[in-house]
């Protein structure tokens, strides 16, 4: 079968032939419908050093899958041939205590894990492949119905990433509240999505890009704002003065962690979601009041089933380019360069 794989750090990665798998006990094999490409799959390809990471080369990209049941192991129950599945991404050792809460992004033996600190597209195989084994069949998740695996792909990441920060801010997120989405790219244009179906809150996105506004106007964002110098005091004077109650930066970026700062409110929510190398000073004097600091990685499995019922129910929905598996590369390259609206899926 082809698949899309990196096999040296810091280059392109190759599509090669490589042998179907085969499922070994507990395990299952997905045929893959859908398989996300990722702006951390970049940092994976051109950033990462020799040995900075756990993990061996060569390994198969794709990290957001989605597809169909084709084979399963000795002793798995529940799943069958032709089902349509999504696969959960991070793959811890299924027996600490936040595995076992279904948050294996935060697992805490990675010793244990089939490879520390990944899970399939991050260390080993992914979907970018005609096929896709999956060690543990608590992985997989069963596709609501009317949710294709090319549309729920993406949604696997893309949007469990955002609905996770979203969610541990529910409280703070009621009627007459205000949220900050900073970056509208894969993640922030879910991430409004999300806070106008999960909250009461108004939503304010932050771009860059007036094209990207355009986007998080569509999908109902209340006021958009292209950022510059005064993008903070824009934030306070749409909310009276006080600052967002929560702000979700999914970009994570020195000016973007320096915005979600200043426009904060006192006992809000600061959370940076994008990985783009920023840091955010913390003093007494440097920020509101009992306002919150965090990042968040991913989502968990029981969250991911939350989401996928959004979709379903058209509440949520991904905006995307298909590419099939021979220009998967093309993908990587377009995304790198800014020319892709939400989400590029390529389709085997």
């Amino acid at each position: 079968m082809k698949a899309l794989q990196l096999r040296q750090w810091k280059s392109d990665p190759v599509l090669v032939d490589v042998p179907k798998p085969e499922p070994g006990p507990g395990q299952v094999v997905v045929r893959i419908g859908g398989a996300g490409a990722c702006h951390s799959d970049i940092h994976v390809m051109h950033e990462f050093e020799p040995g900075q990471m756990p993990w061996r080369l060569p390994f198969t990209l794709g990290h957001e899958n989605a597809g169909w049941v084709d084979s399963v192991g000795a002793g798995v129950t529940g799943l069958e041939p032709g089902q349509a599945v999504a696969v959960y991404g991070p793959w811890g050792c299924g027996a600490c205590p936040r595995c076992l809460l279904g948050i294996e992004t935060y697992c805490e033996n990675p010793a244990a894990a089939p490879v520390p600190a990944g899970g399939g597209g991050l260390g080993l195989d992914g979907g970018m492949a005609e096929y896709l084994l999956v060690p543990a069949a608590r992985h997989v998740v069963p596709l609501p119905d009317g949710l294709e695996p090319a549309v729920a792909a993406p949604l696997t990441d893309a949007a469990l990433t955002p609905y996770h920060a979203v969610r541990r801010s529910w409280p703070k997120l009621a009627p007459g509240n205000t949220a900050v989405v900073i970056g509208i790219g894969g993640l922030g244009h879910l991430a409004v999505q999300i806070l106008k179906a999960t909250t009461a809150a108004r939503v304010i996105a932050v771009d860059s890009r007036q094209e990207a506004l355009d986007v998080a106007t569509s999908h109902g964002a209340d006021l958009t704002l292209l950022s510059g110098e005064q993008t903070a005091n824009d934030i306070r004077d749409a909310t009276g003065g006080r600052g967002a109650d929560a702000v979700f930066d999914c970009v994570g970026a020195e000016k973007t962690i320096a915005l979600g700062l200043a426009a904060g409110r006192m006992m809000g929510d600061f959370t940076i979601i994008g990985i783009g190398g920023g840091t955010a000073p913390v003093g007494f004097f440097s920020v509101p009041y009992e306002y919150s600091v965090q990042t968040t990685y991913w989502g968990s499995r029981p969250e991911l089933v939350e989401v996928l019922d959004l979709a379903a129910r058209g509440l949520i929905r991904a905006e995307t380019t298909i590419f099939s598996l021979d220009d998967a590369v093309e993908a990587y390259h377009r995304l790198e360069k800014g020319q892709l609206t939400g989400r590029a899926v390529i389709v085997p």
